[in-house]
């Protein structure tokens, strides 16, 4: 064979090998989150960006259906999900009352605020959620301005609560509101009228398209909303919705390194700014929230935070959820 027929040969044969070996090398990671489209693909996209050499994919949907899937999973001992991160906070406790969480204190750790953290660090808080009343400008004229408006006439079978069920959210502002306001509160929201609705984001949608005159809404979802042209507002009464949404990584999982870069990421500057713009709050005091759309600042958001025993919340979840269930389907 000739010394260039040899070379040729070698490089292919180098390629060969080469190339699936580099393809193997690229780190994995998935995460399972109910963050809507508006906010995990901007942040996919920056985290691919700085990060490509690892395969960034993830699953959304409801934290209901998230938590389904997970249990399926640790079932059949095929657990997908690297990383969880949702809204529902009480199963971030159970899972961690599990020994399923990894602790990990990411590098800006210092700088969270929030109305929970957790001293072992087996969950972070990456974003503050609040949820007000999102209402139809059309239908509503008059903002209301607490939550005793909403048993108002002019809500009386035109407000709705996503399903507890299905959305995180709204199982712990279920929670929120029972913990500060009594079973009555939701007793007097039925006899007016109020429904249960689907998902967090399907009330929203359905109060934009005149089908509800209101909802507890998203701050991001309802705000995204209105900068795409829907007749909407959402009005935050002194008491608030404030609901973290913590992220945590799963223990044992094959992709470690790839999973503590993403919790990193969330938490950083550059993260917290995409979450930030996503109109909805920080954790972090040093990342400015957008102005002009209602949103509270994240430390006031935390004073004025309506109070919850999580603990005691996450004990009494399925029963709170059968509870607000009966009462709103019932005649």
């Amino acid at each position: 064979m000739k010394k260039s027929a040899r070379l040729f040969a070698g490089l292919i044969l180098f390629a060969a090998v080469a190339l699936p070996l580099s393809a193997q090398g690229k780190e994995k990671l998935m995460v399972y989150t109910s963050m809507k489209e508006v906010l995990i693909g901007d942040i996919r996209d920056a985290f691919a960006k700085k990060y490509p050499n690892i395969q960034f994919d993830y699953y959304s949907a409801g934290a209901g259906k998230i938590m389904a899937k997970i249990a399926a999973e640790r079932q059949s001992g095929q657990l997908v999900c690297d990383v969880l991160w949702t809204s529902e906070v009480p199963d971030f406790y159970a899972l961690k009352k599990e020994g399923a969480l990894q602790k990990y204190q990411p590098a800006d750790s210092k700088l969270i605020i929030s109305p929970i953290m957790d001293p072992e660090w087996e969950f972070t808080p990456a974003r503050l959620g609040t949820l007000g009343i999102t209402y139809n400008t059309e239908k509503v004229k008059t903002p209301p301005k607490s939550w005793q408006d909403l048993l108002d006439a002019r809500f009386k079978g035109n407000f709705a609560i996503a399903n507890p069920a299905l959305s995180g959210t709204s199982m712990v502002s279920v929670g929120m509101l029972v913990n500060n306001l009594g079973w009555d509160y939701i007793q007097k929201l039925k006899a007016n009228g109020a429904k249960m609705g689907q998902g967090s984001g399907q009330v929203v949608d359905d109060t934009a398209a005149g089908d509800l005159f209101a909802c507890i809404g998203v701050d991001y979802i309802t705000i995204d909303k209105i900068k795409k042209g829907a007749n909407l507002g959402i009005a935050f009464p002194q008491e608030m919705l404030v609901i973290p949404s913590p992220v945590a990584i799963f223990k044992g999982t094959k992709n470690l390194s790839a999973a503590q870069k993403f919790v990193d990421f969330l938490v950083s500057k550059e993260g917290q700014k995409i979450i930030a713009e996503a109109y909805t709050l920080p954790v972090r005091p040093d990342v400015a929230i957008v102005q002009g759309v209602g949103l509270v600042e994240p430390a006031e958001a935390v004073k004025r935070a309506m109070k919850i025993d999580y603990l005691k919340l996450m004990a009494d979840k399925q029963a709170t959820i059968d509870k607000f269930t009966e009462i709103l389907r019932s005649k």
